[in-house]
């Protein structure tokens, strides 16, 4: 298997990006094909005594970047960088999944554009696991401003599939983010997504579900539009970096409270580490025709290491092929309806 990591992109990068490109080969058995310039990556690797001198090792040369504050047809505009040259090169079959912790515009933009969505699919979305009671997919979590119900009922048909595979969990719950559990609360779109999920007879349906109750594992799937999703994403990662600190600062302070931390530090650890973006590494784009995971934009080399193994757990899935499998039995059965109606 060959993972395309971008290893020009993201708030840390070049170094991360390498320090985690060879703890994937050394504990993933994986070949990576780094994209980024040459001697960018050689310097920072020899600068910081890390060897990719490695058979399962290959750096394709790059000249342009795309920056974090880039628009997204930047893509088209830096034909050069690393993420488009690593976009085209899995269009091309070059290599099985991509991997980047850039510009999400850009890089939903180039995966749309250079490697295309699948047949059938008006919009692809970003699908990311938050944290809670239980695992929960969020789709969209930021790639979709602007959506339909059509939209909305692909990404719920996208994540029950992805939470069945990934997560082996048996007709995952699907929810509705909206401000009420009533079916005619929200707005239209939202009720006419309401109306299109309840008569699906191929996802588990619970109805329409208030951001307070994502918490407690309601549900195994949420769906919404990328621009609330990214609202309530980000809402998520403040409040629960806010929570830490105060707790934190609770124990450390007096003799007694400290002395108290160090009796719960490994439960403490371990519920923190549940709120660890890079536990699960980053987030696929869920309909575009071959594998393309979005690392966090911060992430370190653990959570690149995860982000490849996201990558290759999801090639090995097959759920693209569900997904395109998908769209043709919708399209079987218009057929089929239509030729009643004659």
């Amino acid at each position: 298997m060959k993972i395309i990591l971008d290893v020009m992109s993201g708030d840390n990068a070049p170094l991360e990006l390498i320090k985690g490109a060879v703890m994937a080969v050394s504990d993933l058995n994986v070949e990576l094909i780094l994209t980024g310039d040459k001697e960018v990556i050689e310097s920072c690797a020899a600068e910081n005594n890390i060897n990719i001198s490695n058979d399962h090792i290959e750096i394709v040369h790059t000249t342009e970047v795309i920056a974090m504050a880039d628009e997204p047809l930047s893509v088209r505009r830096k034909k050069d960088s690393s993420m488009s040259v690593g976009l085209k090169m899995l269009a091309d079959g070059l290599g099985d999944a991509f991997v980047s912790a850039g510009n999400t515009g850009a890089l939903y933009a180039g995966a749309s554009l250079i490697v295309y969505r699948i047949k059938g699919f008006r919009k692809a979305a970003i699908a990311t696991v938050l944290p809670f009671e239980k695992p929960t997919l969020l789709v969209d979590s930021g790639a979709n401003i602007n959506v339909t119900d059509e939209n909305l009922e692909q990404f719920a048909l996208m994540g029950s599939i992805y939470m069945n595979k990934i997560f082996n969990i048996d007709k995952p719950s699907v929810g509705l983010l909206n401000n009420g559990a009533e079916k005619t609360k929200g707005t239209q779109i939202l009720q006419d997504t309401y109306a299109r999920l309840s008569d699906l007879e191929n996802i588990n349906f619970i109805g329409n579900v208030e951001g307070k109750e994502l918490p407690t594992g309601v549900c195994d799937v949420i769906v919404t539009d990328g621009f609330t999703g990214n609202i309530l994403l980000k809402t998520i990662e403040g409040l629960g970096s806010f929570l830490f600190s105060k707790i934190k600062g609770i124990f450390l302070k007096n003799l007694v409270t400290k002395f108290s931390a160090a009796i719960i530090k490994k439960e403490f650890t371990n519920f923190k580490n549940q709120f660890d973006a890079s536990e699960y590494g980053g987030a696929p784009l869920l309909g575009i025709s071959k594998p393309v995971i979005k690392a966090h934009g911060s992430s370190d080399a653990l959570a690149v290491k995860n982000a490849v193994r996201q990558a290759m757990n999801y090639i090995n899935t097959g759920i693209i092929y569900e997904f395109a499998r998908l769209t043709n039995d919708e399209k079987k059965e218009s057929e089929n309806s239509e030729n009643d109606n004659e």
